[in-house]
C-alpha cells in the first residue's frame, strides 16, 4: 500500500461522491474509503452500492468507514474503524478473515494494540490541524508517525491537515500513504490533484 488514500466528504466535495470516486479510481488510488456521517441507512446503502460498483473490477479497494452493516450489504473490501467504533475482535468476527480492517490510532500505544489484535493498516491522525473532521483531536505532528514506524510494520496512513507543501515531510517521517481531503475534493480536477500526491511516492 503506497500513495494517496482517498476518503469521501460530501460536505466539502464540489462534484459529489460518485464523481469524486470515479476520479480517484481513474487516478489509480489503492483505497477509497466511504465516510458519510449523515443520512439514513437506506440512503447510505444505495450510495455505497454505487461506489462499490465503481471500484469493483479495478485495483482500488472499497472500504466503508465505521458502518459494518453497510460494508457487508454492498460486499465492500473492508471497513475502517475509529477508537470509539466497534472493537476490532467483534468486527473481525462479523466480517470474517478475508476483509480488510483499518484502525485509526492517535498514539504509539494504540498502534501497538491495533497491530497486536490483527489490524491490516493504521490511520495515524491528526498529523496537523484540520477542520475537515470536527472531532479529530489535537495535532500530533510528524513525531507520532516516526515513533509508530519504529514500533509497527503495518502500512501507515497519515491524515489531518496534509497538503502538497507538507506531504513530502509526512512521507519522509514514515507514512506509506497520505490523505488530504480538502486539498483534493475542493478542486475542479480531482484526478489531477490526486496524481500530484501520487507522484510524491
Amino acid at each position: 500500500m503506497r500513495g494517496y488514500y482517498f476518503i469521501t466528504d460530501s460536505g466539502l466535495s464540489l462534484a459529489g461522491n460518485l464523481s469524486d470516486v470515479r476520479s480517484a479510481v481513474s487516478a489509480g488510488v489503492n483505497i477509497v474509503q466511504y465516510r458519510e456521517k449523515s443520512g439514513d441507512t437506506g440512503a447510505l446503502y444505495k450510495e455505497a452500492l454505487r461506489l462499490a460498483e465503481i471500484c469493483r473490477g479495478t485495483t482500488t479497494k472499497f472500504i466503508v468507514n465505521d458502518r459494518i452493516d453497510i460494508a457487508l450489504a454492498v460486499d465492500a473490501d473492508g471497513v475502517h474503524l475509529g477508537q470509539s467504533d466497534m472493537p476490532y475482535d467483534i468486527a473481525r468476527r462479523i466480517l470474517g478473515p478475508d476483509k480488510i480492517i483499518g484502525i485509526t490510532v492517535h498514539s504509539v500505544d494504540e498502534a501497538v494494540k491495533a497491530e497486536r489484535e490483527g489490524a491490516d493498516y493504521l490511520g495515524v491522525s491528526p498529523i496537523f490541524s484540520t477542520s475537515t473532521k470536527k472531532d479529530a483531536g489535537i495535532p500530533a505532528g510528524l513525531t507520532l508517525i516516526s515513533e509508530i514506524r519504529k514500533k509497527s510494520s503495518l502500512p501507515l496512513i497519515a491524515i489531518g491537515g496534509i497538503d502538497l507543501s507538507n506531504a513530502p515531510d509526512v512521507i519522509a517521517a514514515g507514512a506509506d500513504m497520505v490523505c488530504a481531503i480538502s486539498a483534493v475534493i475542493t478542486k475542479p480536477d480531482v484526478a489531477a490533484e490526486i496524481r500530484r500526491f501520487q507522484s510524491l511516492f
